[in-house]
Order: C-alpha cells, then sequence, then structure tokens
C-alpha cells in the first residue's frame, strides 16, 4: 500500500511537472482557486448578516448596501469560476498538445521490434485517449480538488464561527459521507481502470480489421469478426455500466445524507433558536452552508477517480516515453556521401533471442556492385536489409560500411545515405508529390519531375487527374499496384542514395512496368552500390554477385552464370523450378 502511494506521489509530481513550460497558466489556476474560496463563503454569510442585522436588528437602512454587496460577491464570484474553468481547461489542453507531440517523436523513433509485438491500436490509444486522460488531471482533477478542499475548509471555518451547535449536528452525519465516498472512490477506480483495458482492446481490433478489410471480405470472414467485435464490444459496455452503477448508487446516497443533515439540522436548529442558542440569521444561513459543504464531497470522490484514472494513463504514457525500445544513436560520422561498400562479419541475428534468423553470416559488397540476394521464404534476405538499414541491431559479429561499424555512424545521416524500395508499398493520404518528397524542403518539384522521367513514371502521373498534385487515398487504395511502386521507385531515387536497396519491388508489377523499371535500374546501378531482393531470378541475370541463402545460411555465392553451371546447387534449383512454372 504505501509502495502505492509512493508510486501515485511520484507520478502526480511527473504529472505536474509536465506543466512547467506553461508556470503562467499553473500559477493563475492556483490563485483563483485559492481567491474563489473567500468568495464562495461570502453569499450564504452575507444572508446570515442580512436576516440578523437589517430584518430581525431593524437596520432597514442598510438594507439595499447588503443587497448590492451580495451581487457584486456573486458577480464576481461567477466571472472567478468562469476564467478559472477555462485557464485549467487551457492549461490541460496546452498539456496534453504538448505531450502528444513528445509522445509522437518518441514512437517514430522506436526500433522496429517495438511494432513488432505491440498492435498499432494500442499505441494510438497511447497517444489519443490516455493523453486526453491527462488534461482531466489538470481540468477536473488536482486543481480543482485544490479548490475544493480549500472552499471546504472555508465553509467549515464559517459555520464554526457562525454556529457550533449547527456545525455539530451537520457533522453528525459525516461519517457516513466519508464511508460512502471512500467505497464509491474504489469501486469506480477499478471500473475505470477495466474501461482503459477493454478500449485498447476495441482500438487494436479495429484498427487491425478495418486495415485487413481486403482479407475479411476475401475469405468471407465478416460474420466470424462480427461476433468477436460483439464480444469485445460487450466486454467495454459492461465495463462502463460497471461504472455508471456506482454513480446511480452514490449520489443518491449523498443526497440522502445531506438531506438527513438538512432535516436534523432544521429540527435541532429550532430549538435552538427558541431557545436563544441559535441566531435565526444563522438557521438560514445553514442550509446554504450545508449545500456548499456537501457538493465539494459529492464531486471529491469522482474527482479523486478522475485523478487516479489520469494516473494510470500518464504511468501507460510514460512507460512508452520512458522506453529504451529506441536504436542507440550514439555514432559520430556524418559523411555527406558513401562509397558503398558493405560488409558483414560473422553476424549472427534473431528477432527473437532465442530463435536466430541468420547464423554465422559473413559476406562484402564492393562500391558500385549490384549484389544479389536470393533464397526461400524465411531464409533470411529481408532481415538483412534490416540490419543495413539499422532497423535492428545484430546479436553478434559486425557490420562495416566503409571500413567503419555501423554503429559508429549517426543513424538519420546513415538512414539518409540508404534508400528502400519496398514490396509492399505503402502511400499516405496526401499528394503524388507529398508521397514522393514525404514533405522534405530540400526536394523540389524540379527533381521530383527529374527523377520520375529517369524511372518512367513521368507518363503516367501526368495523365493522373491533377498531375502531381493528384490526391491519393490512404495506403494508395486509388492507385494500382504497378503505379504505387513506381511511385515508391521514384521516392527512393529522389533522395539520391549511395546505396539503393530493392526488396522484391518488381514481383508485383506487370511485365511492361517491369520493363521500366529494369530500364531504370540498369542506369542506376552504374553510380551507386545496389543490394536486389529477387523474386524473379530472371531479373538479376546481370548482377555482379549473387548470394544465395537458406534457413539463414549461405550456401551458394557467384555470378548468375556461375551458380547455374553447378547442377546441384541451391539457386538452380530455384531457377528451374521458376522456369517450370513459367512453362505450366
Amino acid at each position: 500500500m504505501e509502495s502505492k502511494k509512493g508510486t501515485d506521489w511520484a507520478l502526480l509530481r511527473r504529472v505536474i511537472g509536465t506543466a512547467r513550460p506553461f508556470r503562467y497558466l499553473l500559477s493563475m489556476s492556483i490563485f483563483l482557486a485559492i481567491a474563489m474560496a473567500p468568495f464562495s463563503i461570502a453569499q450564504p454569510f452575507i444572508v446570515q448578516k442580512i436576516v440578523d442585522d437589517n430584518i430581525i436588528g431593524g437596520h432597514k437602512d442598510g438594507l439595499i448596501f447588503m443587497g448590492l454587496l451580495f451581487i457584486l460577491v456573486l458577480l464576481v464570484n461567477v466571472v472567478m469560476k468562469y476564467y478559472f474553468i477555462y485557464v485549467t481547461a487551457e492549461l490541460g489542453q496546452s498539456v496534453i498538445k504538448d505531450m502528444r507531440g513528445r509522445v509522437y517523436r518518441h514512437i517514430t523513433e522506436l526500433r522496429l521490434r517495438y511494432f513488432d509485438k505491440t498492435p498499432i491500436g494500442t499505441s494510438t490509444t497511447r497517444t489519443i485517449n490516455d493523453i486526453q486522460s491527462i488534461n482531466d488531471v489538470f481540468a477536473q482533477g488536482v486543481i480543482t480538488i485544490v479548490a475544493d478542499i480549500l472552499t471546504l475548509i472555508a465553509v467549515v471555518a464559517i459555520m464554526i464561527y457562525t454556529s457550533w451547535r449547527l456545525t455539530a449536528i451537520v457533522f453528525m452525519t459525516m461519517p457516513f459521507m466519508i464511508l460512502a465516498s471512500y467505497v464509491f472512490k474504489e469501486k469506480v477506480r477499478v471500473s475505470y481502470q477495466k474501461v482503459r483495458t477493454q478500449i485498447a482492446n476495441m482500438n487494436a481490433f479495429l484498427q487491425e480489421r478495418i486495415t485487413g478489410m481486403r482479407v475479411v471480405q476475401l475469405f468471407n470472414a465478416e460474420g466470424r469478426q462480427a461476433e468477436l467485435f460483439k464480444k469485445i464490444n460487450h466486454d467495454y459496455t459492461s465495463a462502463n455500466l460497471d461504472s455508471v452503477f456506482y454513480y446511480a448508487v452514490f449520489f443518491p446516497v449523498v443526497e440522502l445524507v445531506s438531506a438527513v443533515a438538512l432535516a436534523l439540522m432544521i429540527w435541532l436548529g429550532a430549538r435552538g433558536y427558541i431557545q436563544d442558542k441559535v441566531t435565526f440569521g444563522a438557521l438560514v444561513s445553514f442550509p446554504l452552508y450545508l449545500n456548499l459543504m456537501f457538493r465539494p464531497i459529492r464531486f471529491m470522490a469522482d474527482k479523486f477517480n478522475t485523478l487516479q484514472m489520469g494516473f494510470v494513463a500518464s504511468e501507460r504514457v510514460f512507460r512508452i516515453l520512458d522506453s529504451n525500445e529506441v536504436i542507440p544513436n550514439e555514432g559520430t560520422l556524418r559523411p555527406l556521401k558513401l562509397e558503398g561498400k558493405v560488409e558483414f562479419k560473422n553476424v549472427t541475428f534473431g528477432y527473437d533471442e532465442n530463435h536466430p534468423v541468420l547464423h554465422d553470416v559473413s559476406f562484402k559488397i564492393n562500391t558500385g556492385e549490384t549484389f544479389a540476394l536470393v533464397g526461400s521464404t524465411g531464409s533470411g534476405k529481408s532481415t538483412i536489409i534490416n540490419l543495413i538499414s539499422r532497423f535492428y541491431d545484430v546479436s553478434s559479429g559486425d557490420i562495416l560500411i566503409d571500413g567503419q561499424n555501423i554503429k559508429s555512424y549517426e543513424l538519420k545521416s546513415l538512414r539518409t545515405r540508404i534508400a528502400v524500395v519496398l514490396q509492399d508499398v505503402f502511400l499516405f493520404n496526401g499528394t503524388v508529390l507529398e508521397n514522393i518528397t514525404l514533405r522534405d524542403e530540400n526536394i523540389t518539384p524540379k527533381d521530383v519531375r527529374n527523377a520520375a522521367i529517369t524511372i518512367g513514371a513521368h507518363e503516367f502521373i501526368e495523365k493522373l487527374p491533377g498531375g502531381y498534385q493528384y490526391k491519393v487515398s490512404e495506403r494508395g487504395s486509388n492507385l494500382s499496384v504497378g503505379q504505387r511502386q513506381l511511385i515508391s521507385f521514384v521516392r527512393a531515387l529522389v533522395f539520391n542514395p549511395d546505396i539503393l536497396i530493392l526488396d522484391e519491388a518488381t514481383s508485383s508489377i506487370d511485365t511492361e512496368s517491369e520493363v521500366v523499371i529494369q530500364h531504370a535500374i540498369e542506369k542506376l546501378i552504374e553510380k551507386r552500390t545496389s543490394i536486389i531482393i529477387a523474386h524473379r531470378l530472371s531479373t538479376i541475370r546481370h548482377a555482379t554477385s549473387i548470394l544465395v541463402m537458406s534457413d539463414g545460411k549461405i550456401v551458394e555465392r557467384g555470378t548468375h552464370d556461375s551458380l547455374l553451371a553447378n547442377k546441384e546447387g541451391r539457386y538452380r534449383e530455384l531457377f528451374e523450378k521458376q522456369f517450370s512454372e513459367a512453362l505450366l
């Protein structure tokens, strides 16, 4: 329990610390929270004075002044509450805007291993829903709780000053209020945690199914997926209804306790008035004090839960920010150009430490060489290019680029000099031009046009409505596979890389488009080191060197002709298999 309290206090300090860039808003909200307390209790006190001094006491001359004073205090209180609500909301929105940017930047720097094991919907929940809960810590949590506590202290103090007898009567019901608030707080906290878990599950499910809708419909799985969603939706609804149930019980209980307190106060207070122990003004003002006292208690329990959920959400967000699942970027080399020499020295690697994908792999690629990787699915080809781009770090061994360990290069500088064209092209929602430049201001429309002409993509882009300003749908769904591939090729070329990697870039393209790309490749490889993962072995006939992989190991190396000459070789086996399939 003590450990949990310590954790909560540490989280509270860290959450409050996120407001440091917005000290003015934080200071203003605290000032307003303090200033509102005396103005909140001033109205019942003025009512008491009006009754005792001006009505009962017969001093009618001061009645107009006290009435105007009451209106003035009321207006000031309303204005201060308006600014308090607005300033705390602005503070919360400012904090989460800043944190949303920090979380997004951090997520973009995480290594791919994080995305391999974390559903995208979960990251989306952390970035949107959980950060929104941190806003509630400021807008409805800690600062409003402070304001309520100050108001409560001020109300109790003025009640004791006005009539300790009536105050004692009211406090007879306080243990029941405290017990009800505590039970409510604990029950709702648990239900809120279930709600957060269920909404993360729902986001992950929806993101995955909507992204894979083509597969769902292709295999007529709509009904089965609907049943799965029905269960998740039911669990999410049940979690919300649990919290609603506790609210439905708590607030009537609070009303009952406050009604009993009011009844006791009127009953016993009337006897006190008859015995001249309580003034009539106190008897009139105490129901107002009672409302001011029970209202913050009633809402404080809910706000403590809001604060608790803010802690749960902030803990999840901070867990991402504190994540060390990043590629260490301690390199200092920032070359403007690479020679393009690549060497693997006894490299072993596995996405899972217990299951290596590459086993003691060693090879060299010389400057300007066209290097091809061949092998069946799962042989380790794509893993090699992932390691060259340093999306992952090797388990053992070394990767050298231009004779320097790959870890010696500053990460952004290294990836700037390497371009990758993948088989599965990802295009963003935006124009063709934006998808090629990725909003890099250093790349001009002229550069894009020249690259497109070189690749042979300019003609088809110009035919699109709007040309380079044609609006691409999410994931490029309004373009053909070949068109998407050509755009990705232009995107790789326009960055003018020193090392060009093609990961089965022509496997999904029709014959006509493949001829265009093959022509472009032949021109490109004269200027840079090229690494080609080829599904169609016919496309790598002119490769300087071909590496044949099997089960994460190198089984053959040579040129196309030399490998074909080995009748028992793996390369010849793969080539003959493709040739026989083509004839069929």
